[in-house]
């Protein structure tokens, strides 16, 4: 008798063992295969109708039976995680290193199915019409039934452990989208083909001051002043006159007002800032800068002034 045809598989997707033939890229499943999915899900197209989803790096192995009407499938799953969406016979069959999965009636089944190194397994019975599934323990006589809807877990493959209102999803999880325009990174949302994608400006990516000591960003001459806060700049020139006791005075002979300071106590030399609808500021604020020495008085000066001291000393003219 002719081995049963369960199905195919896409080989890009998955790498498969046993009695298999490939067809178009694709790998028709005879009798006993093994599907192991590669780095994402690897759907199996039954021709019953429907399909298994192996997980990503999941491996399942699959073997068709006998019977004179619909053949039915068993399904091992060693670890890993599974969905398997068929209308499926009471003969059906899903094993897991722990577990044995029976139907108690044909019907529509959505079952999600996945086993943790640890044993643990999560089971999703979907669907307010799903068949009753009886869970039986591989080594010994407990019994349990998953009803329509039921979503929970067996700790450690055990079915004295049963979490009953399991909130983690069973089945393959969400693959990540990668963007087409190859940014390096994954969203939800893909990149449409040719859009632009924001990207750090170089400041951004070396803030100050490592972007200012690799070159990368121009050193700014004035530190940042807060919003709101008013600072003034001078443009007047300074200069110094031995005729004004030694004092720096501006342009216009007025003696300096104090400096103005911007932040971190640095005086301020950027235009001055009024707030709007402000009136002018009539201070203004300068740079202070220390005088330079006088010049050395030369020799002859030196004598002149002491002949002129000893003169007046004595009541010379």
């Amino acid at each position: 008798m002719a081995q049963q045809t369960i199905g195919t598989v896409g080989i890009s997707d998955a790498t498969v063992s046993g009695a298999l033939e490939v067809t178009n890229g694709r790998a028709v499943l005879r009798g006993a295969s093994t599907v192991t999915a590669k780095d994402r899900t690897a759907e199996i197209t039954l021709n019953r109708g429907g399909s298994i989803r192996v997980c990503a790096t999941s491996g399942l192995h699959v073997t068709a039976g006998k019977a004179t009407t619909e053949t039915p499938l068993l399904l091992a799953l060693d670890r890993g995680a599974v969905e398997v969406t068929t209308r499926a016979t009471e003969n059906d069959v899903l094993m897991t290193p722990d577990l044995r999965f029976t139907l108690k009636s044909a019907g529509v089944l959505d079952l999600r199915v996945r086993v943790a190194r640890n044993g643990d397994t999560c089971v999703e019975n979907r669907g307010a019409a799903a068949p009753v599934m009886t869970v039986a323990d591989q080594f010994g006589e407990a019994s349990y039934e998953v009803h329509a809807g039921q979503h929970l877990l067996f700790e450690h493959g055990s079915l004295k452990e049963v979490v009953d209102h399991e909130s983690e999803p069973c089945g393959c999880p969400a693959e990540p989208v990668v963007s087409v325009a190859e940014a390096g990174v994954t969203g939800a949302n893909a990149a449409h083909p040719g859009s632009e994608i924001a990207t750090k400006t170089v400041v951004e990516q070396h803030p100050f001051p490592a972007a200012v000591s690799a070159g990368l960003s121009p050193a700014s001459s004035l530190p940042p002043t807060p919003p709101g806060q008013v600072h003034a700049q001078v443009s007047t020139t300074m200069s110094y006159d031995t005729a004004a006791n030694g004092k720096a005075t501006g342009s216009d002979g007025a003696p300096p007002t104090a400096p103005v300071f911007g932040n971190a106590g640095q005086p301020s030399s950027s235009s001055a800032a009024q707030p709007a609808g402000a009136a002018p500021d009539s201070t203004t604020g300068v740079r202070a800068e220390a005088p330079p020495p006088p010049p050395a008085p030369s020799a002859g000066n030196i004598f002149h002034s002491i002949g002129h001291f000893f003169k007046r000393l004595f009541g010379g003219g």
